[in-house]
């Protein structure tokens, strides 16, 4: 078989496992992020590395919630300098700072998306939300995170601080297929079954929120006629709570 192929095939199988298995915590998530946003709460969303791909996911996107705050750090989010920031996650205290620059309100939640839960800025970021009240959703791999040790000296992962954890359903090592003369895995599969399972949970708690009597802040496209117009009102109401709009 081919090797895009190969990757085809091994998507598809995580993707029907994340239908087949969390569908439940999805519901829950999506009942969480509803009931914040009904209160008037804020979802902040951080993710180091290439996780920090999937809270850009859903921040500031068409068909998603605007009181969506994307915390990001360059100095660990991968984007720049990306060998310095692959140290940098592992940084104890980097997730605690992170944290309290957000100063959050009690009644805001947090997604905080790492693949294998086991470096200082997310297990931090969760932490600091959980002593502070706060929910947290974790996404991750429950497989991979349970496979490795801790890189934090408290030996806590990622998924000890969720309230609500939402498996990606991949294989130690993020991968998705092999070749045989290689040791190497190919295709990582995180960042496709995170986007998958995030806009799954948004669009759910979108129809929580309308089903119970609610206008959804939900945005446009601003590449449509009228798109930008209408999200300014959004950005006008959640403009001072938002830190990196």
């Amino acid at each position: 078989m081919k090797a895009y192929r190969q990757v085809f095939k091994g998507m598809e199988e995580i993707l029907k496992k994340i239908q087949e298995t969390q569908g439940i915590n999805i519901e829950k998530a999506a009942e969480l992020i509803a009931n914040t946003i009904i209160n008037d709460g804020i979802i902040h969303a951080f993710g180091s590395g290439h996780s920090n791909l999937l809270a850009e996911e859903i921040t500031f996107r068409v068909g998603c919630l605007a009181p969506i705050n994307h915390i990001v750090d360059v100095s660990v989010a991968g984007t720049v300098n990306v060998i310095k920031s692959s140290y940098l996650e592992q940084l104890e205290g980097i997730g605690t700072a992170i944290f309290n620059h957000v100063r959050p309100d009690p009644k805001d939640i947090f997604i905080v998306i790492s693949n294998s839960g086991r470096n200082a800025a997310p297990i931090e970021v969760a932490r600091e939300a959980h002593k502070n009240g706060n929910k947290v959703i974790a996404l991750t791999s429950i497989t991979y995170s349970k496979s490795q040790l801790s890189r934090h000296s408290s030996g806590k992962l990622l998924l000890d601080y969720a309230d609500i954890i939402l498996d990606n359903c991949g294989i130690i090592g993020d991968i998705c297929i092999k070749h045989p003369d290689m040791i190497h895995g190919l295709a990582p599969t995180s960042t496709v079954a995170g986007a998958f399972i995030l806009q799954s949970v948004i669009a759910q708690a979108i129809f929580i929120i309308k089903e119970a009597g609610y206008d959804p802040p939900v945005l446009m496209s601003g590449n449509l006629d009228g798109g930008m117009e209408f999200n300014q009102a959004l950005i006008d109401r959640y403009w001072d709570r938002m830190k990196n709009w």
